[in-house]
């Protein structure tokens, strides 16, 4: 299969600015765009079976972009820790779709992804964005706090490897809610996870700014709770159709709040797997098949 192209966009700050990395796969001129954003802790590479499946299945028609958001993989890491947080992720992604003149998009957003995604298509059409179809990929407005707390406890700790097996060894044991993988996935899962020292050595780091971690530190369940309204509104603003995902044992999106995400706002369509926790990968073929028919039976493509 091709490999994706690595480009950047410079996106304004309060200082001169901060580069954002972004994979995209397929023609410059595919008239379809789909935009992937991962997790919190993730990078843009964890959607390669996803953009690689749409690639083939659209015959050509389709682009995928797969942005590492700001601190992680390939992009900069931002001199003031507090600015990683959504609205600056949000605006991040208007500076991409204006650079790459994608007025017209469907989105795929994993966890925090997911978040980004909701700002994007509640406020976009206001920046001339318009999101055409969403899967929102175990995530919603109301997020447990005790999963919020469990996440908290990995998060930011700037750990070295021996090598590459033994950082994917360390990241299953906090990502065992992902699902069964074979050791073959897990290994290509986690090889874009991590960095070279640069000393000569098969030692690796974390690809994530430990900084991250700071704006998360500063989450308390009441102001987690104060939030949920405004997340709750800016779903209820969403016009795009909406997918979705939760894994059957999340421990992020409740069975409630995503029985109520179908009652209201865009009124999304929830297609559960089971054995799986927060986040289904999108590397399993029917977490693959039911995102691949959403994104492009519906503009006609085969």
């Amino acid at each position: 299969m091709p490999e994706p192209k690595l480009n950047y966009v410079l996106c304004p700050d309060s200082g001169a600015g901060h580069r954002m990395a972004y994979w995209s796969w397929g023609a410059d001129d595919a008239p379809h765009t789909v935009v992937c954003v991962h997790g919190l802790s993730r990078q843009g590479r964890d959607f390669d079976v996803l953009a690689q499946t749409l690639l083939e299945r659209s015959k050509g028609r389709c682009r995928v972009i797969c942005p590492d958001v700001v601190g992680r993989g390939q992009s900069d890491w931002l001199a003031d820790a507090m600015g990683y947080q959504v609205p600056t992720y949000v605006a991040d992604m208007a500076a991409l779709l204006g650079q790459l003149r994608a007025l017209s998009v469907d989105w795929v957003g994993t966890s925090m992804g997911g978040l980004i995604g909701m700002g994007v298509a509640a406020y976009g059409p206001a920046l001339g964005v318009q999101v055409n179809r969403l899967v929102l990929n175990d995530v919603g407005p109301t997020l447990q706090w005790e999963a919020i707390q469990r996440i908290g406890q990995y998060l930011g700790r700037n750990m070295e490897f021996a090598n590459l097996q033994q950082a994917a060894d360390a990241m299953w044991a906090v990502s065992t809610s992902f699902g069964p993988h074979t050791p073959e996935q897990w290994l290509a899962l986690s090889r874009p996870m991590v960095k070279s020292l640069g000393d000569g050595s098969a030692r690796v780091r974390l690809h994530y700014d430990p900084a991250i971690a700071e704006p998360f530190r500063h989450v308390t369940q009441a102001s987690a709770a104060d939030g949920e309204a405004l997340l709750w509104q800016t779903y209820d603003a969403i016009r795009a159709s909406t997918l979705l995902l939760r894994g059957a044992d999340s421990d992020l999106l409740s069975p409630a709040t995503a029985s109520a995400m179908t009652q209201r706002g865009p009124k999304a369509r929830l297609v559960e797997f089971a054995g799986v926790g927060h986040a289904p990968t999108l590397i399993a073929p029917e977490q693959v098949e039911v995102v691949v028919r959403f994104l492009l039976q519906e503009h006609g493509f085969s």
